[in-house]
């Protein structure tokens, strides 16, 4: 069959590695891709955000099934209009997708439904969110009410902080915010991929948000992720998919807008048991990495049976016992405004160990590859252990020739302090 694969990062990039070694397909398209998915896929000029253009393509080029990597064609709708013209689709219609497109949904959702959560106040001015602020301690969690490539959120530690953070949020008229309370404890990643009936575990990462090491700095998409995340354990792992992501899938189905796709829940790991920070409806970025070098089944064939409604009875999803890692290697400004247009070289040295280097932010300048946004390359490395991927993650990246870029140097350091 012929698939297309929408997106341009280094997400895309990892799937689209996975999706070519299956058997179930003939030719892969990638819209508009970059040019290390060039590789696996014949790249398309194609804006994600022309529904029209992409259906159009579809039914030019015969395609059965599309993969929709970013969050904001589902939130958008792309694939209620890709299925109303019968073509497949990997990810969520645009109701479900609600539960990233905007977190009031979610957390009334949680409410409803007695989903463990941060408590929580959803504000629609400056004034009330002022207001509220009064009514939380501190620190306090202050989140955009929509999509913001997971830079919409700020933990404010001081009062000015947070005064700030909601000046921002309600610069422009239209805007409107979530307060919650600040959850203790650590962070760890849960997948699952549901055909709105079915939940089948997809495997666990912890990613680092800040821009520094030590976890300093601002927060970005995300400078680095391993896989497994060992603190959420199989007990962990299964008390957070009955008591937060099954009812979450249940209440969905209830109100006729099932969710089918994967299902990313980003979790607190309290002492009260875990806690659902917030949702994506997609797979993470740089967690889909380290997820897809993991994976040992046919992502393709998964994905068909997601979107088919055809899980039931299905096994769980093999993955490697070995860790992944990957560290991701950013332009020199980032997450401010980055230094594009810098040269990148190495990359077959970095791969000659065994690494793989996702590609993110990168364009072709002639024949030179140079960085084309903040997030540049995701070096990738598997190994028996946290260290040991590590280890070989690093030693890839000091072959990468990319000097206007740079890297966190302790991705993964506290599985690295818990193996001792």
């Amino acid at each position: 069959m012929n698939v297309l694969l929408l997106g341009s990062g280094g997400r895309e990039h990892a799937l689209a590695w996975k999706l070519a070694q299956s058997p179930l397909l003939d030719k892969l398209y990638a819209a508009p891709g970059n040019p290390g998915i060039a590789k696996y896929a014949e790249l398309a000029d194609i804006a994600v955000s022309d529904h029209r253009a992409v259906i159009d393509f579809c039914l030019r080029h015969s395609i059965s099934f599309v993969v929709i990597g970013p969050e904001a064609p589902l939130v958008e709708g792309l694939g209620d209009n890709l299925r109303t013209m019968g073509i497949g689709v990997f990810g969520p219609n645009k109701a479900p997708a609600q539960l990233e497109g905007s977190k009031g949904f979610t957390k009334d959702l949680c409410a409803r439904e007695r989903i463990p959560t941060a408590g929580y106040v959803r504000v629609e001015s400056r004034d009330g969110a002022l207001a509220a602020l009064e009514d939380f301690g501190l620190p306090v969690v202050i989140k955009a009410d929509g999509l913001a490539a997971g830079k919409g959120v700020t933990v404010a530690f001081t009062h000015e902080e947070a005064e700030g953070a909601v000046a921002a949020i309600f610069a422009d008229a239209g805007g409107s915010a979530v307060i919650e309370e600040f959850l203790e404890g650590e962070e760890a990643s849960l997948f699952v991929i549901t055909d709105g009936t079915t939940i089948l575990p997809f495997g666990s990462a912890q990613d680092h948000k800040r821009v520094g090491d030590g976890d300093t700095g601002p927060n970005t998409g995300g400078m680095g992720a391993y896989s497994p995340a060992r603190v959420l354990t199989p007990a962990l792992e299964h008390e957070a998919i009955e008591t937060i992501v099954r009812p979450t899938i249940e209440a969905l189905t209830r109100a006729g807008s099932p969710y089918s796709g994967v299902l990313y829940a980003g979790l607190m790991l309290t002492h009260a048991g875990p806690k659902l920070i917030e949702y994506n409806a997609r797979f993470g970025d740089p967690e889909c990495q380290v997820l897809m070098m993991r994976l040992q089944d046919d992502l393709l064939e998964l994905m068909l049976a997601t979107a088919k409604g055809e899980l039931a009875g299905r096994p769980a999803p093999r993955f490697s016992p070995e860790v992944a890692l990957t560290v991701v290697m950013a332009a020199s400004g980032y997450p401010g405004t980055p230094e594009t247009g810098g040269a990148i070289g190495g990359i077959d040295a970095a791969e000659a160990g065994g690494a793989r280097v996702f590609q993110a932010g990168t364009r072709l300048d002639g024949d030179a590859l140079v960085a084309s946004g903040g997030r540049v390359l995701n070096v990738t490395a598997i190994g028996p252990t946290v260290r040991a991927a590590q280890a070989a993650a690093y030693r890839a990246v000091d072959a990468i020739d990319f000097p206007t870029g740079f890297a966190r140097r302790d991705i993964g350091w506290r599985e690295v302090a818990r193996e001792g």
